[in-house]
This record gives C-alpha cells, sequence and structure tokens, in this order.
C-alpha cells in the first residue's frame, strides 16, 4: 500500500498543475476542416474543399459553378484516448467523445462569391472525475504528503466561429478570398494544485504567483492559523455541452490566393491571423484552500467565492501553402504546408482570480491572486498528403496522410494536456445520392504516441476522428 501511494503522490505533483485540456490533432488544430479536406490529410488550399473552404483557403470558394449555391451541414467527432503512468500506476481520461457541428450557405456570383458559416471549432478536454487515483494526494507547502481535494479534476476548452467570407475571381486564372470571423471561446477548469507547486510558483520556479491576495493569505501563517497549506483548488465550471463557464468573445481574419498555373496543376497559399478574443470571464467561480492550523477545522477547507479571467487565451496565427495535381481523368494528388506560431499564444497560461466582497469571504473579501503556469510551446510545422480517385461519376473516395513534430516540450508536457499526437492516417469518400445532394465521409486513425516528461512521467495519446457532411447544390 506504502509503495503505491508514494507512486501515486508523484504523479499527482505532476498532474496537479495542469490547466487547459485539449486533445485535438496538431496541438489544439484540427488536421482538416470538412469531410473533402479531411480525407485527403487536411489538404486544401489550392483546390475546392465545397463550403469548408472558408476555413481552409476562402480564394478557393471562387472555384464553384458559376451561379451555383450551396447550402452544408456537417458533424466531426474526436475520441482521443489518454492515459498517464509512472511505473505501474496508470491512469485514464474518460473525456472520450467530442462533437463539433458546422453549419454554412456559399453562393458563386459571375465573379464574386460569397457566404457565411457557423463552425465550431473545438470542444475538447480532459475528465478525471472524482477520487482519480492520480489526483488523491500531493505534497503539502512544507514537504509532507497530503491528500487533494477528491472532488472532480476536469477541464474543457471550445472555441467557435462565425464566419463571412468573399472571394473575386481576378482572372480565369486567379482569384484571391478573405474572412471576417466572429470568434467566441470558453472555458471550464476544477483543478487542484497541490501545496508544493503552489510554493515553487511563489519563488518562481514553474509560474508565478502574485495579487493582493497574498498579503492577507501570508499574514495568516503566523504559526497556529495557518501552519501548512495542502492544495489550492481552482472551480468554475457549468453543465453546459457546447460552452464553458467562462467566455469571452473577438475577431480573426484569413486571406488567401488560388492560381491555376494549367489545367494540370494549381497552387493557392492562406494567411490566418491570430485571433483578438476579450479575456475569457466568469463571475461564478470559487477558489479554496485546505491545510493545517486553526484556519481549517475538522480539516474543512476555505472558500473564497469571486470572479476569475483566463488572459490572453487566443488562437494561433497560421501561414500555409498548397499544390494540387490532375494526372488524368479520374486523379487528383494534393500537398499543403502550414507553419502554426503556437509560440506565440501558448508561452503561459494565466488566471487571475478576484474575491468579492460577500462577509463570508473575510479577510480576501476585494483581494486578488493571479496565476501564471509556464507551457512554453513551439511552433509547429504540418505537412498533408492527399489523394482523390473517382470511381463512377457519382462516388469518389479519398485518402491522405498528415504530418506533424510536437509543438509541446518535454519540460512543460502535462497529462491534463497531452497534444502530443504527429502522425494521421485519412480515408473517406464523396457521393453525390441524386442531382443536387451530396454526401461527404472522413475518417482518422491516429496511432498513440508516447512522450516521457522531464519527471519521468509517461503520456499516451491516441484517437479516432471522423467527418460527416452533407451539401445542398442548387
Amino acid at each position: 500500500m506504502r509503495k503505491y501511494v508514494n507512486r501515486t503522490v508523484l504523479l499527482s505533483l505532476l498532474l496537479v498543475t495542469g490547466a487547459r485540456a485539449a486533445n485535438a490533432t496538431h496541438g489544439m488544430n484540427l488536421e482538416g476542416y470538412g469531410a473533402k479536406s479531411h480525407a485527403m490529410g487536411g489538404t486544401g488550399l489550392a483546390y475546392d474543399t465545397g463550403n469548408s473552404a472558408v476555413m481552409n483557403n476562402p480564394a478557393t470558394l471562387s472555384l464553384m459553378k458559376e451561379g451555383a449555391s450551396r447550402l452544408g451541414l456537417g458533424v466531426r467527432g474526436l475520441h482521443p484516448h489518454v492515459s498517464a503512468w509512472y511505473n505501474d500506476v496508470e491512469s485514464h481520461s474518460e473525456g472520450d467523445s467530442y462533437f463539433m457541428p458546422s453549419i454554412s450557405y456559399m453562393r458563386r456570383g459571375e465573379r464574386l462569391s460569397y457566404g457565411v458559416g457557423l463552425l465550431a471549432q473545438g470542444g475538447m478536454g480532459t475528465e478525471y472525475g472524482d477520487h482519480s487515483p492520480l489526483f488523491q494526494y500531493g505534497m503539502s507547502m512544507f514537504g509532507g504528503m497530503v491528500p487533494m481535494s477528491g472532488e472532480d479534476i476536469r477541464s474543457e476548452v471550445s472555441m467557435g466561429r462565425v464566419m463571412l467570407p468573399i472571394s473575386y475571381e481576378l482572372t480565369e486564372s486567379t482569384s484571391i478570398g478573405a474572412s471576417v470571423d466572429i470568434v467566441w471561446a470558453s472555458m471550464d477548469l476544477r483543478m487542484d494544485m497541490d501545496g508544493s507547486h503552489f510554493a515553487s510558483m511563489l519563488g518562481g520556479k514553474g509560474g508565478s504567483v502574485s495579487g493582493s491576495m497574498l498579503s492577507p493569505f501570508m499574514s495568516m501563517m503566523d504559526g497556529s492559523t495557518i501552519t501548512d497549506i495542502n492544495y489550492v483548488r481552482y472551480d468554475f465550471s457549468n453543465d453546459s455541452e457546447f460552452a464553458g463557464e467562462a467566455d469571452g468573445y473577438g475577431i480573426g481574419l484569413k486571406a488567401g490566393i488560388v492560381h491555376k498555373l494549367s489545367d494540370i496543376v494549381s497552387i493557392g497559399a492562406v494567411y490566418h491571423s491570430q485571433t483578438h478574443i476579450s479575456d475569457l470571464e466568469t463571475s461564478s467561480a470559487t477558489l479554496s484552500f485546505n491545510g493545517s492550523g486553526n484556519a481549517f477545522p475538522a480539516g474543512s477547507p476555505v472558500y473564497v467565492s469571486g470572479k476569475v479571467i483566463v488572459k490572453d487565451f487566443e488562437w494561433p496565427e497560421t501561414i500555409g501553402a498548397g499544390i494540387a495535381l490532375y494526372p488524368g481523368p479520374r486523379w487528383m494528388l494534393a500537398a499543403d504546408i502550414k507553419l502554426l506560431n503556437w509560440s506565440a499564444v501558448m508561452d503561459e497560461f494565466k488566471v487571475s482570480f478576484t474575491a468579492d466582497m460577500s462577509a463570508e469571504n473575510g479577510p480576501f473579501a476585494g483581494e486578488s491572486l493571479d496565476v501564471s503556469m509556464d507551457q512554453n510551446w513551439e511552433d509547429q510545422i504540418v505537412i498533408g498528403f492527399g489523394a482523390q480517385y473517382t470511381v463512377t461519376n457519382n462516388f469518389k473516395i479519398r485518402a491522405g496522410v498528415s504530418l506533424a513534430d510536437n509543438p509541446v516540450p518535454d519540460k512543460t508536457l502535462n497529462p491534463l494536456f497531452p497534444a502530443t499526437t504527429v502522425t494521421h492516417y485519412t480515408c473517406g469518400f464523396g457521393w453525390r445520392l441524386f442531382d443536387h445532394h451530396n454526401v461527404g465521409y472522413a475518417f482518422a486513425y491516429v496511432p498513440e504516441a508516447r512522450d516521457t516528461n522531464v519527471d519521468g512521467v509517461t503520456m499516451a495519446h491516441g484517437q479516432t476522428n471522423w467527418s460527416l457532411n452533407y451539401a445542398y447544390n442548387f
């Protein structure tokens, strides 16, 4: 039993510092948007991907047939499998199914294409639940083995966009496009941080802790009121399946170009700006802490109600270029390369808590606590290859692969945020059911990626995911 507890303590020390948790495909990004792009390894910068062009390259909307309109409906399913272990102690995340809908309408005029699209871009997280073995114990501020809260440990990130694209055919060979995106993001977080890690960040190791709340907090450590700190817990979460408790809103921009070099070669390029989202906020948050001393009668935690602000949460800048080849009447081949600037948006996770003025908050009323946790993500290069074969005029099969490097360094790799998958094998089909009705499907197999952080904890992350799209052409 002691051997089991000691190993659990080590895992808990590494896990309780987790912040945002998302199990997407390339970092927090999906490998492709829309069933056609998804099935072809996430490519889509130099050929028509349907209404999903608004996320891939808005300039390719000009590849629609003149006078055509398309109404699109879609859903994306992600099914991650995440676990972490140290020696023979292992824990699994129960967050294994996330669904993201989309709806869009696009219209091609004589030379101008335009439309509107709504996309749930993210909807992911980890679910460790109550009394997870990995979160049962930690180390106190002064080094003793202590229990954590035993309460629910979870986090969820969701992001969506309303996109307003426009594309213009400059010549028969060249088109340009752009999109203004209204972006929203939200987050749930239920997290224990043990006293040892809290003390480390007070000393500037792995992050930082500051704010006016530290003054009354430290004054209570007088040898009797508080003699040790077991853990500090953040709790803001709701029951919604679509949006988190803390939310914010902003904009993003895209611009692209597609050029037909010949009848068999097209090239394209795109730029996605970094988003500009307001800080994620909620007034329904709780900060609690527990330890030893007179402040914790019968071991009960101290609860402080207030407002949480998650600062500077953004989606990264992306630059991409692609090519599409048509070597025969039945074949299309494609390749894309993209650079995702994670280092600009995933350097730190910053959360600020401000206690409300209620009497129950005692000496902490009106005071704030600011915590910053190091993440230090690296920029990521993603390369996709895809092929489409026309079996009949009504049925096409597709396949591809998407390759990337891991943006998460071992130093800050955390089991609550194992965004480490690198290889994706994809396949799918496009099927014209009737004259105006089309269905696309894609499936991706993501082999398990195993990474070990600097503390010797191994994390495994693999998944399957799929896309299903319906388009009505008129």
